[in-house]
């Protein structure tokens, strides 16, 4: 639970300055340095990072009334599929996190 606090906090904070793909290295070192297994590692990444993305994608989607994302899901699926977005984002998201802790966990195991 501590590590999931802490890839929220740091890859929000950082996702603020920094292009979105710092959520791995962000993931990574936190797994890296607090990870007690691969699995965990991976499902700390995984949900750390999902809940951050699915978070800021309900916001913007209550912040422009469903228009961002009604029109970025026609453009995608060619479809007016707005909670297909807002459901394949954190997983996106989460997936890029999960393998970037489970990354980070075997770094420090093969170290040893």
């Amino acid at each position: 639970m501590r590590s999931i606090l802490i890839i929220i906090v740091l890859s929000t904070i950082a996702q603020l300055f920094l292009p979105w793909w710092i959520i791995a290295p962000v993931t990574f070192g936190i797994c890296w340095w607090l990870s007690q297994s691969s699995g965990r590692a991976f499902l700390e990444g995984f949900a750390g990072i999902a809940l951050v993305w699915l978070v800021y994608a309900l916001w913007l989607h209550i912040r422009t009334d469903g228009i961002l994302t009604g029109r970025m899901s026609q453009l995608l699926f060619k479809a007016d599929l707005p909670v297909v977005l807002l459901l394949l984002t954190p997983v996106i998201g989460g997936l890029v996190g999960g393998l970037a802790g489970m990354a980070g966990y075997q770094v420090r195991r093969a170290l040893r």
